[in-house]
């Protein structure tokens, strides 16, 4: 399989995280639209900071530029994964690095990812980190996970696995687990790598957001609840861990009910409004905002139709 391929499926559910909003995207083409409308945990938080970045992403589809600080959590997330296709025993870091110059290989025939390094278009400044040391960070990246975990002793169960649930009221729960591990005992493990920096403490429990839904999913799909949620922080060099409960699940179960009874009724009306916040410094959609004096374009009632969406909203050619 492709990495264009798998990134372009993955890269309508899921979320980044160096770059608010972006995120490394593998999974196969089969599943590059979804059956109908479903909740993933990306949309879900673009959905709680902002419905119209919502709006702009899951109904719209507005295209959005690539960042350098994207494209390197992919590049870092396809080597881990590949990582896995080792021998144990030959899962050395110097093994893992010769994987970084074939995975981008692959990655730099994506739409809009060679452009990033290419010179500057005139009158436009030219990015300062050359090809050469923007590699050499991700190599950075992937030998610090050295220093989080021994991959010579796990044995992944799934990599790159899309989990995915229909919930008694029929919203639909998609996501993708970077490494899924499954103890002789039968405990799961969910393991999650990030580019970025770890959160300070008041910010944690947003960032447990997104494992907390794999673990719901992987509980109503297998019986299980997962014995340690674990986000591993390449940059520093650290790691998050958390063990839900069954009393917990079931709570965050009911938030993101009420999450996409709210998404529901926006479509319905058309009504997703601006919410600004820090996190705007990064949208590419400020030209349409209502924040930023833009204007929205009209509600696509006919595309979200067709998606499987209900909407009172008069159709084109209605």
């Amino acid at each position: 399989m492709s990495l264009t391929a798998e990134t372009a499926a993955r890269a309508t559910d899921e979320s980044a995280e160096a770059t608010p909003g972006a995120a490394p995207a593998r999974t196969t083409s089969a599943d590059s639209a979804p059956r109908r409308p479903s909740l993933s945990p990306s949309r879900a938080a673009d959905f709680k900071s902002c419905p119209l970045l919502y709006r702009f992403r899951t109904i719209d589809r507005l295209p959005e530029k690539k960042s350098r600080a994207a494209v390197r959590g992919t590049l870092v997330h396809t080597v881990l994964e590949k990582l896995y296709d080792l021998p144990a025993a030959e899962r050395t870091v110097a093994a893992a690095q010769t994987l970084v110059a074939p995975a981008w290989d692959e990655l730099r025939e994506e739409p809009g990812v060679a452009e990033l390094f290419e010179a500057a278009a005139e009158g436009q400044p030219a990015e300062k980190e050359s090809l050469e040391a923007w590699l050499a960070s991700a190599g950075e990246l992937v030998e610090t996970y050295f220093r989080l975990e021994d991959p010579t002793r796990i044995q992944p169960r799934g990599r790159e696995e899309l989990v995915e649930v229909t919930l008694p009221d029929g919203l639909l729960l998609r996501g993708y687990v970077d490494r899924l591990d499954v103890a002789p005992t039968g405990a799961l493990r969910v393991v999650d790598y990030k580019t970025g920096g770890m959160p300070r403490e008041a910010f944690e429990a947003k960032a447990l957001f997104q494992m907390k839904f794999y673990a719901l999913v992987l509980w109503r799909t297998r019986g299980v609840v997962a014995a340690q949620l674990k986000l591993l922080y390449l940059k520093d060099g650290d790691a998050l861990t958390y063990a839900p409960d069954e009393a917990e699940l079931l709570r965050f179960e009911r938030t993101l009910q009420a999450i996409w009874a709210a998404i529901e009724r926006a479509v319905a009306t058309g009504d997703f409004r601006a919410n600004k916040s820090r996190l705007c410094s990064w949208c590419d959609h400020q030209a349409l905002c209502p924040a930023f004096g833009g204007t929205p374009p009209p509600f696509p009632a006919g595309a979200a139709a067709a998606a499987g969406w209900r909407t009172a909203l008069p159709l084109a050619g209605d």
